[in-house]
C-alpha cells in the first residue's frame, strides 16, 4: 500500500486513574494495529494530555494551551480507537471533558471503541459514547473489543493476557475502522464537511 493510502488511526486512552488497565490495553491493540500496511499509529494518553476541566462558553476566549497541542494530533487523525473503562455504568470523566473541548477534530470520521470493566465489559460506557460522539459528528462503528472481568488479565509474570476471541474483534474492528475511514477522508476531500445550517442560511 502507498504511504499516500495509509491511515493515521489514533488511540485515546480516556481513563486517568492510577494503575489503570486501560494503557496496556491500548498498546497491546496499537501492536496489533501497526501489524498492518494500512494504518499509521498514535497512542494519546489523556492523563499525560493535561486538559484542564474549566471551560468557557465565550467563544473570544483562547484555548488554553494544552488543548492547543493536542488539537493538530487529533485534526490530522483518519479513523479512532477509545480505550474507556467502565465505573458505575458510566466512562471516565476525562474522556467526556477531552471529547468537549473538541469540535472540527471529530467531524466525519470513524471511531471505535476498546472497553474493559466488570461482568459488562464496559459495554454500558460504550452504550453511552456512542450518543456523545453522534452529537460530535463523527461515526462510530458496530465492531467492539471488550474485556470482561479485565482484573483476570493479568497474568503471573505481570504480562497482558489476551485471547483468539478478542484478537478476532480487533481484527474486525481494525478492518471497519479502515474502510470508513478511507470512505470518509475520500468524501472530505471532494466536499470538505460543514455545518448544514449554515449552508441553509446562505444564497
Amino acid at each position: 500500500m502507498d504511504d499516500c493510502d495509509r491511515l493515521r488511526l489514533v488511540i485515546l486512552v480516556g481513563a486517568a486513574r492510577e494503575g489503570r488497565f486501560g494503557l496496556a490495553a491500548a498498546e497491546w491493540f496499537a501492536a496489533r494495529a501497526r501489524l498492518r500496511k494500512d494504518f499509521d499509529v498514535d497512542v494519546i494518553d489523556l492523563a499525560t494530555a493535561w486538559l484542564p476541566d474549566l471551560m468557557t462558553a465565550d467563544p473570544a476566549v483562547p484555548r488554553p494551551s494544552a488543548v492547543r497541542d493536542l488539537s493538530p494530533w487529533l485534526a490530522a487523525a483518519d479513523a479512532f480507537a477509545v480505550v474507556t473503562q467502565e465505573y458505575r455504568y458510566g466512562y471516565p470523566a476525562s474522556l467526556k471533558n477531552a471529547i468537549d473541548w473538541y469540535d472540527r477534530e471529530w467531524h466525519a470520521k470513524p471511531v471505535g471503541f476498546l472497553s474493559y470493566g466488570g461482568p459488562s465489559g464496559g459495554l454500558c460506557a460504550v452504550a453511552q459514547l456512542r450518543q456523545v460522539f453522534v452529537e460530535s459528528h463523527a461515526v462510530t462503528v458496530p465492531e467492539t473489543v471488550s474485556f470482561h472481568n479485565y482484573r483476570e488479565r493479568w497474568g503471573p509474570d505481570g504480562r497482558f493476557l489476551d485471547t483468539d476471541d478478542c484478537r478476532r474483534d480487533a481484527v474486525a474492528m481494525l478492518d471497519r475502522l479502515g474502510w470508513w475511514g478511507r470512505a470518509l477522508r475520500h468524501a472530505r476531500s471532494i466536499e470538505p464537511y460543514g455545518d448544514p445550517h449554515r449552508s441553509c442560511t446562505e444564497g
